[in-house]
Order: structure tokens, then C-alpha cells, then sequence
């Protein structure tokens, strides 16, 4: 139970506090949290069995980095509404066949982050409209090959590692 907050930084995405706590073995203890209001993560898997795999920029990790098309929970918008959302933004498409795939805690022990994850299927093009700090592009890879790389450390994304094994696991049981 949190006993003492005290706000350390507010940005446009995440709130840093220091909190006190009492742990439930009755010791004390002060964690840094950075509060974030969670995101969603698309597979999107078209009718040749290929998945929609991003390669970004991503300066916090200093280079490129292979993901699902994801992003950031507006204010009051469901995790369904985001997945679509950035499913057309960033990858310019749209789903008719949406499935979840179960949520992620991205590093419980710093962030607050959980990100929900979904399959979609049933695929139409429509206009990507990226955002400007968004550097990426937009590929298509044999689902087996994903997984291929995933197993080999290519892909290192947590919740793109987590997304592609959860649909295999669905797709076999199918």
C-alpha cells in the first residue's frame, strides 16, 4: 500500500513519482514508478500468412528496432479502439476480424504500462497517416519467418516477441 507520493516529472506520456510503500512482508521500501497510460499492439496477419512488422527508429534504444504496429491509450479509449487506430495509422490498413490476444506488463518493476495485444485478420488497404515524430518502415514478412527471427533474437521487442507466440499458439489451435 503506497503511503507517500511525491511527483517527480509529468510529460506529455509518462509521470515519474517516488512512492513509500509498505510491502506485504511489513517492510518499508521507496520505488521510483513511471506512471503510462498503456498502449496497444496489432498482428496483423494478411490471407498469404505474412505479418505487418515495423522497423522503426527508436532513439531510446539508439537505432532500429522490428515491432507490431502499436501505440500510446488516448485518454478514455478502449485498447480495441487504439489497436485499430494504429493499425491504420502506421501501417495503413484495416481489420474486419479482430481476436485478443491477452495483455503484457512491459517491466513491472519500474512501469505501469500494460499493453493489450490483438490479432487481425481480414485485411483492407486505406490511407496510413504516421504521426511526424514516427520514423518507420512498413514490412511484410512470412509468419513463419517472424518467428524464425523472433527465436533468433532478430526481434527483440517485448510485446512483438509476446504477440507473434501468442498467435502461433492461436493459430494452432484452429
Amino acid at each position: 500500500m503506497t503511503e507517500n507520493k511525491t511527483s517527480i516529472f509529468h510529460g506529455k506520456i509518462v509521470e515519474l513519482y517516488l512512492e513509500s510503500v509498505r510491502l506485504p512482508n511489513g517492510a518499508q521500501a521507496q520505488f521510483e514508478i513511471v506512471r503510462h497510460p498503456g498502449g496497444a499492439a496489432v498482428v496483423a496477419l494478411d490471407r498469404d500468412a505474412r505479418v505487418c512488422l515495423l522497423r522503426q527508429y527508436r532513439h531510446a534504444v539508439g537505432g532500429w528496432v522490428w515491432e507490431l504496429p502499436a501505440g500510446k491509450l488516448d485518454p478514455g479509449e478502449a485498447p480495441s479502439v487504439t489497436a485499430a487506430r494504429e493499425l491504420e495509422e502506421e501501417a495503413g490498413l484495416r481489420a474486419t476480424h479482430w481476436e485478443s490476444l491477452g495483455e503484457i506488463i512491459s517491466s513491472p518493476g519500474v512501469f505501469t504500462e500494460v499493453v493489450h495485444l490483438f490479432l487481425a485478420r481480414d485485411l483492407s488497404i486505406v490511407p496510413a497517416n504516421a504521426e511526424t515524430h514516427e520514423v518507420f518502415e512498413v514490412h511484410w514478412v512470412p509468419f513463419e519467418e517472424a518467428l524464425t527471427r523472433a527465436v533468433a533474437g532478430e526481434l527483440k521487442d517485448a510485446k512483438t516477441l509476446v504477440g507473434l507466440f501468442r498467435t502461433r499458439h492461436r493459430l494452432e489451435q484452429t
